[in-house]
């Protein structure tokens, strides 16, 4: 069967061909809705850079490949894209070459990505990209020194030619799984979510299924990049994670995802705008992994070594510039929960139907403003890895 709402029906069909962020520039998009995402990057961006130094550096002849994946349509990638090129030509500075490599960056997410934003937002190139000089090259701003392009397609398979990337990046995705287990949905099965969109305090059944389809995701992850990636090169990874050992304790997703947004949910079917079967037919694919169980399945795999692997306690996923306004906390809810799930929900019942669910988000996070500021705090696993 379709998905159906008051004014749009959309086939069924894969996860991987309908989930991104919300693209475009509006109020809800995930441009204007990153600014977290910017922050917890920031202030991690020391630990990327401990990463980079462990990259082994080819001659400057040799083009420098780096991969950015789950980049999404804002800026963020780019900062990070920029970051790592800096960075690297410093490297090459302090060995003494006189010339940097040619650098090119990929950008790679879902096909239904909004990849038009995002090439719109891309700094035009520097005109000494061409065998440019160690000092040209630094002094490159406002400009890109690298090429770019896009790579349309799901990092749980291939993306690359075999031993092709230098620097493999990913932050904030590798939370997302490739589909919603299919026990969740069948309401014969003892995982069923009967009730629930999320899995946070869910049963044991449901959290297991979830659990077991990240171990499935994360391990053919790994199993690509270790083709991918050059022998030298490293990969930086940042996952939203959790710290109870309980899977049914899903952190700050969980308070994002399983409360007032599974409220609005309840919300609908009790005034009747969608029925209890079409909410229990909705999931959020996400699971946020504790430390130990991201460990063990980068053990398991045996592609690559740890060189670090640790939770970073980022902080709110809300910017607000009135903490003291609950409107605006309200709002800034609604549209971060908007931003990243807005084009699932949009499919499932309709855009007519959507608004009227974050609507309701927005007014009950309005209610429950301060309670939301000193909870809603987002913890990230963050790993370095090399090839083993």
């Amino acid at each position: 069967m379709p998905f159906q709402g008051d004014n749009v029906v959309v086939p069924a069909m894969k996860l991987e061909n309908m989930l991104s962020m919300k693209g475009g520039i509006g109020e809800a998009s995930y441009v204007n809705n990153s600014q977290a995402q910017a922050r917890h990057a920031q202030s991690m961006s020391h630990l990327l850079e401990a990463t980079l130094d462990g990259v082994q550096l080819e001659s400057p002849e040799d083009p420098f490949v780096v991969a950015d994946l789950g980049c999404s349509c804002g800026g963020n990638t780019i900062y990070i894209i920029d970051v790592i090129i800096r960075h690297i030509t410093k490297r090459y500075e302090a060995l003494g070459y006189g010339e940097v490599p040619e650098f090119s960056a990929f950008f790679s997410d879902l096909p239904s990505n909004d990849f038009n934003t995002l090439f719109q937002l891309l700094p035009p190139m520097s005109t000494n990209i061409n065998g440019g000089s160690m000092e040209e090259c630094l002094a490159s701003d406002g400009h890109r020194s690298y090429f770019a392009a896009g790579v349309p397609g799901s990092f749980f398979r291939r993306l690359f030619p075999a031993r092709s990337i230098n620097v493999v990046h990913s932050a904030f995705s590798l939370h997302w799984l490739s589909q919603v287990p299919e026990s969740v949905t069948d309401k014969r099965s003892t995982a069923y979510n009967k009730g629930r969109v999320f899995i946070h305090g869910a049963g044991e059944s449901t959290t297991s299924a979830y659990k077991k389809q990240f171990q499935t995701d994360l391990a053919a992850f790994l199993r690509s990049r270790s083709v991918e990636l050059k022998k030298e090169g490293s990969m930086f990874l940042i996952c939203l994670g959790r710290t109870s050992m309980d899977p049914c304790d899903q952190g700050g997703a969980g308070i994002l995802f399983g409360t007032h947004f599974q409220d609005a949910w309840d919300d609908l079917v009790q005034e009747s705008l969608v029925d209890s079967e079409k909410r229990d037919s909705f999931n959020i694919p996400v699971y946020a992994p504790s430390l130990q169980e991201f460990k063990e399945i980068v053990e398991a795999d045996g592609s690559f070594s740890i060189n670090r692997l640790e939770v970073f306690k980022a902080g709110s996923p809300l910017v607000v510039n009135q903490p003291d306004d609950a409107a605006e906390v309200g709002r800034a809810l609604a549209n971060s929960c908007r931003a990243v799930s807005g084009v699932l929900v949009d499919a499932h019942i309709g855009d007519k139907l959507s608004d009227e669910l974050f609507s309701r988000l927005e007014c009950r996070a309005t209610k429950q403003a301060k309670e939301l500021l000193e909870q809603l705090q987002f913890f990230h696993i963050v790993a370095s890895l090399s090839l083993a």
